[in-house]
């Protein structure tokens, strides 16, 4: 279905459509705004670096270091990346050593057991040729068994020893799925930052924003939106098509991020780029970034509503 059917379709008449469509005003600096995430403390860029479709391929290491770098260039400081992603932190090896002190850097654990995440922590660090961590995520965790997770010699045992060293700074969560499981994880007030799917169509479909965001406010735990422009379609299986599949138009893209980054307690939009053209216009979009209009949030709600039935729970069970 084209945007002119879906719309007809949707009851949106032409000038609602006009006025969802004006572009967002540009800040009165250049300058990529920072917000403090959580409890951390730390200033980050609203805008992430995520590392997924350039480290899962095509693009070969130079072309990666170009895509990363055109970000970083541009005043990105949040860096999110994980062993699983390809070879995304061998890229980041030729870039955080000369700029390791303006950076902030998130990898991840995907693993309910400790001695799996050190192993796989000190690959980590080594290919990312640092000694230290900002910030590690327990991955997936709503596909987790959250018993074994807390249990002794469990994953969030070694964070914590982790962090007591200063190998890490501190310890967050991230996924897709099963919202409940994050608030299980919030509760135990040994999490400082999660990252979890949030957009304007997911949250007719797993919700974190009402489900788990209040609990995240309540202990002050830093919020990192992700999936922002509602991923691609199809989910996983077809991580590898960049935007080509995207579940949202190339008009609305502004707008989903703005959205993300209307969240009360989101500090950060993480984006993942496939080129260098996407990776200079996400930090357009942040740049330009201002809150949505009444009736720009209405209408992106409603475009919400209509779309994720098509999209479904492809990232996992919601309970």
């Amino acid at each position: 279905m084209d945007r002119r059917e879906f719309l007809k379709r949707a009851g949106c008449a032409g000038l609602a459509l006009a006025a969802m469509q004006q572009p967002l005003r540009a800040q009165s600096s250049d300058a990529l705004p920072k917000r403090v995430l959580g409890r951390t403390k730390e200033k980050v860029s609203i805008l992430g670096l995520g590392t997924a479709p350039v480290g899962e391929g095509p693009p070969n290491v130079e072309e990666g270091i170009r895509i990363f770098s055109e970000a970083i260039d541009r005043g990105v400081t949040y860096i999110d990346t994980a062993r699983i992603y390809g070879n995304a932190e061998e890229i980041l090896g030729h870039i955080i050593p000369k700029r390791r002190d303006k950076l902030f850097v998130v990898s991840k654990v995907s693993t309910d057991n400790g001695t799996r995440a050190q192993q796989s922590l000190n690959i980590s660090l080594r290919q990312l040729k640092t000694d230290y961590l900002d910030l590690v995520h327990i991955h997936s965790i709503g596909s987790k068994n959250i018993d074994r997770v807390l249990a002794q010699y469990g994953v969030l045992e070694y964070l914590l020893k982790a962090k007591e060293r200063g190998t890490i700074r501190f310890i967050g969560m991230s996924g897709h799925n099963r919202p409940s499981n994050f608030v299980r994880m919030l509760q135990t007030d040994q999490i400082d930052v999660l990252m979890c799917v949030m957009n304007y169509a997911d949250r007719n479909i797993y919700d974190f924003e009402s489900k788990v965001l209040p609990e995240a406010k309540k202990r002050n735990v830093g919020c990192a939106a992700m999936k922002v422009y509602a991923g691609i379609k199809g989910g996983f299986r077809n991580h590898r098509s960049g935007y080509v599949g995207c579940a949202t138009e190339p008009a609305y893209l502004p707008h989903a991020l703005a959205y993300a980054l209307d969240l009360e307690q989101v500090s950060v939009a993480v984006v993942g780029p496939y080129t260098v053209e996407q990776s200079i216009q996400n930090v357009e979009f942040a740049r330009k970034y201002i809150p949505l209009s009444q009736s720009q949030r209405a209408l992106l709600m409603e475009y919400g509503k209509k779309l994720a039935p098509t999209l479904g729970p492809r990232y996992g069970s919601v309970t």
